[in-house]
């Protein structure tokens, strides 16, 4: 039983058992320390840099031996000056170095120190970036401006003072790179180490998928991987930014973390908190739309995980926000649910289209709360429910050429799905493609059977951030950025353009822009749905359908997690284009092929 420490829990959450873990203290702790301690589950890993971008050493030789920064460390000390990096200053000229980790990460850095020049602490300042532009940028004092680095939400630019000898452990935020410069005059300092330390859920990737195309594959994996790191105590969007639960943002999440992860505890306890934050007559996070995803998130979650105890635990809530819905829509479809109108950032120029898509997202809101209702057993609200939506369906707008509100009005079953493709969704290709909404937009491709063309957008608009030395995906992106750009990785040369400083819109200019997002994950659960085929047709994955559209891929193979165990997928392409399936399932699973 290899993975018996993760199928524990699971089966204990399945069973609607909370299970908080308590650590375990010394005996020297009294009974005063009883239920004000708990244990952290989450896992510290430490990584060394993979190489060493810049150094500044004027020419000087201020920098000397940094290679040893890139040996596996111990965390201990050195007191013999051995093996160790010297960072000196002068009169003049002061000492920097700036490491690459190879990955994002979340989490801070360890610095091991031994036999500096000062008897008393040294100070240095660290900077912490999602790129190399962010790791040499500037924190603006106010405001958000392009070029320059925020520190609003997650401390990246710090100056302390670290130890003559010993270690030291610095941040908590989402990076790559950092930037060590050694501010005092006439000093030296040495490192041994400069690892990173990554905190994250040690959980297994259950989910999987490697087809014929190679880009497809880093994509899948690199999606999972962004969310993966957002999979801290909740389930926040960002690691350097948006550090808290924001329910809209969740939806893409959610779809990616039942594909690789299936039903982690993540998300129940992310949506009890959302409850308690936010409660009724409020809206989730303060905006009417994300209250409607939160209606979506739990249809879609009881589908996958079939945990009847956690949605009766919310039932009183879901009835509630119900009944606030309905009565802010009057007999003729009119609605006063909120003033504000909000999808996603890039779309909210377009108020017509917002407008349409903001109804199209009530109409697709309350049908699913209609189906939970049936869950519940609840008739009532159920009719309520869809009667709502009827209501609505006779009062929304033209999308306005929005491809954000053509896709929720296809998802809604407003419109035909080929239509909205072929009038907006489909035109341009990625342009007018976000990485939130994105994801609707390529359902909507594969509700009109327009498999090949959201295969081939996700390679050029996903695949574009790989392109540029990205690890995860971005909360913005626009392949219009990509013109005489540089990679995120390298120091950007003189008459290029930074992908990260230079770029971005709204409350998300230049460097604050985040590079790891959640709800920019659509990818791998749309190919895991599509590509390997799985569509779940009954609460609990009872029941699965396999229907795969492989485009233009040869083959493709995977797995999809359930309840009842991994369903395991292998499709190939005949010479005479039909596909051959392999399909191993939990025998308590009905598959319909």
């Amino acid at each position: 039983m290899k993975n018996t420490r993760y199928i524990i829990p699971l089966l204990f959450f399945l069973m609607g058992i909370t299970s908080v873990t308590k650590a375990e203290l010394p005996p020297i702790f009294g009974s005063e320390y009883k239920g004000k301690t708990q244990k952290d589950e989450l896992t510290r890993v430490f990584i060394t840099p993979q190489r060493i971008v810049w150094k500044n050493d004027g020419g000087k030789n201020l920098v000397r031996n940094e290679e040893v920064l890139l040996n596996t460390g111990n965390s201990q000390p050195e007191f013999t000056k051995r093996d160790l990096c010297s960072l000196i200053s002068t009169e003049e000229d002061t000492a920097s170095i700036l490491l690459d980790y190879g990955k994002e990460l979340h989490g801070g850095l360890q610095l091991v120190l031994g036999s500096s020049s000062r008897s008393k602490p040294s100070l240095v300042r660290i900077r912490f970036g999602e790129s190399v532009g962010e790791c040499n940028s500037q924190t603006a004092e106010k405001g958000w401006k392009v070029g320059f680095s925020t520190d609003d939400h997650a401390k990246r630019d710090i100056i302390m003072e670290v130890p003559r000898d010993g270690l030291i452990e610095i941040g908590n935020t989402g990076f790559r790179f950092v930037r060590i410069d050694l501010l005092q005059k006439n000093t030296t300092i040495r490192l041994r180490e400069a690892r990173a330390i990554l905190r994250f859920r040690d959980i297994p990737y259950l989910g999987s998928f490697r087809s014929s195309d190679e880009r497809l594959n880093q994509i899948w994996l690199t999606g999972a991987y962004t969310v993966h790191l957002n999979m801290q105590e909740y389930l926040w969007d960002g690691i350097k930014r948006d550090r808290v639960i924001w329910l809209g943002d969740m939806h893409p999440e959610v779809a990616t973390i039942t594909s690789v992860f299936g039903a982690n505890e993540v998300v129940p306890i992310s949506l009890d908190l959302a409850c308690e934050q936010f409660p009724l007559p409020g809206w989730m996070n303060g905006m009417s739309a994300y209250s409607l995803w939160y209606l979506i998130i739990q249809k879609d979650w009881y589908m996958h995980s079939g945990d009847i105890s956690f949605l009766k635990k919310h039932k009183s809530y879901i009835l509630g926000l119900i009944d606030q819905i309905d009565a802010k829509i009057d007999n003729n479809g009119i609605e006063n649910l909120a003033k504000e109108r909000f999808l996603d950032w890039p779309s909210s120029p377009n108020k017509e289209g917002v407008e349409a898509g903001y109804r199209a997202l009530i109409v697709w809101a309350m049908k699913d709360a209609a189906k939970l209702c049936d869950f519940l057993n609840e008739p009532e609200y159920a009719k309520k429910s869809r009667l709502c939506a009827e209501r609505m369906n006779g009062n929304i707008k033209n999308h306005n050429n929005l491809k954000q509100a053509a896709s929720l009005m296809a998802i809604a079953g407003i419109i035909n799905a080929k239509k909205a493709c072929d009038e907006v969704v489909s035109v341009g290709g990625t342009k007018g493609f976000s990485t939130f909404y994105g994801y609707y937009m390529l359902q909507t491709q594969a509700l009109a059977g327009q498999y090949k063309q959201a295969i081939d957008i996700i390679r050029q608009f996903w695949g574009a951030m790989l392109d540029m030395g990205a690890t995860t995906f971005w909360e913005d992106f626009n392949m219009q950025w990509l013109e005489n750009a540089a990679r995120l990785d390298e120091i950007t040369p003189a008459g290029k353009k930074d992908i990260h400083g230079n770029f971005g819109a709204f409350c998300y200019p230049g460097y604050r822009h985040s590079f790891c997002h959640g709800w920019a994950s659509g990818p791998t659960a749309w190919m895991s749905e599509h590509i390997l085929g799985v569509k779940i047709l009954e609460p609990g994955c009872k029941k699965v359908k396999i229907e795969p559209h492989l485009g233009d891929l040869e083959w493709v193979e995977g797995s999809f997690p359930t309840p009842y165990g991994i369903i395991k997928i292998k499709h190939i392409k005949n010479n005479d284009g039909k596909i051959s399936s392999e399909i191993n399932a939990p025998k308590d699973i009905m598959i319909i092929k």
